[in-house]
């Protein structure tokens, strides 16, 4: 931008040149992808603290935070690897047998001079995503599409994920209760139920959030993908979450 606002003498419309080119990212990208580092970060505070308490000692009440990313990002980096293996077969068949029908209706592919290949049909065209406002614009039933397979595959694998990694409800409960810990104004036996309201619809709705947050940034034309961004932001913010608890429990060992 300060390289164009010092060679140009049309100042307008260097501005613009560095907000919307389209061979090389421009600050409208960056913006994009600041704030959808911003929005992302924002989310991961959303949560909700179930209160609980020692079943055999008196102290201080303690809760069991359930986020509202509650499987992280494993949907996307589930809906990543699952996205992968199609575009990794279609390729490889589209190379064998470029002319066969059911070959194309899987996906048909252009290889540029730069060496990279791109879906130009086929169902990897339509669950590839767009990245900009102008191909949205060019096939608008790509990009609704697309925005129904992200936010079906998302909220369906992060409500599966909880049953395949021991961490549902019912897994929760069992370890709540071997730790000898309760839901303060609650029975032991109804654990698990009370459990069963928040953790499914933390996974299903934080699996449907990421999956939006991945498709805007795609949408918006951030730099990198949605996928990208939203692992880099949950990887930071897992570091500056290990180290606000090292710090705290250092803290707190020096005062006593």
């Amino acid at each position: 931008m300060f390289h164009l606002l010092i060679t140009r003498s049309d100042k307008v419309r260097a501005l613009r040149e560095a907000f919307y080119r389209q061979n090389l990212p421009n600050l409208t990208n960056l913006l994009a992808t600041v704030l959808v580092f911003c929005v992302v970060i924002y989310f991961q505070g959303f949560r909700v603290d179930l209160p609980v308490k020692y079943q055999k000692q008196r102290g201080a009440p303690g809760s069991y935070p359930i986020k509202l990313f509650y499987t992280s990002n494993m949907p996307i980096i589930l809906q990543s690897a699952l996205i992968s293996n199609l575009y990794f077969f279609s390729q490889m068949l589209y190379r064998r047998f470029p002319s066969n029908l059911l070959v194309n209706l899987f996906g048909s592919w252009q290889e540029y001079s730069n060496g990279a290949t791109v879906p130009v049909g086929g169902l990897c065209y339509y669950i590839s995503p767009p990245h900009s406002i102008t191909e949205i614009g060019a096939d608008p039933f790509r990009a609704l599409f697309y925005l129904m397979f992200m936010l079906t595959c998302c909220t369906l694998l992060s409500k599966t994920w909880p049953e395949v990694s021991g961490s549902s409800a019912k897994d929760v409960a069992r370890q709540l209760r071997d730790q000898q810990m309760v839901m303060r104004g609650h029975r032991d036996t109804s654990l698990e139920k009370e459990l069963s309201r928040y953790i499914p619809t933390a996974a299903a709705f934080g699996g449907f959030c990421i999956g939006l947050l991945s498709v805007s940034a795609d949408f918006l034309g951030a730099i990198g993908s949605g996928t990208g961004i939203l692992l880099a932001v949950g990887i930071i913010y897992q570091y500056f979450e290990i180290f606000a608890k090292e710090q705290q429990e250092f803290g707190s060992s020096f005062f006593f």
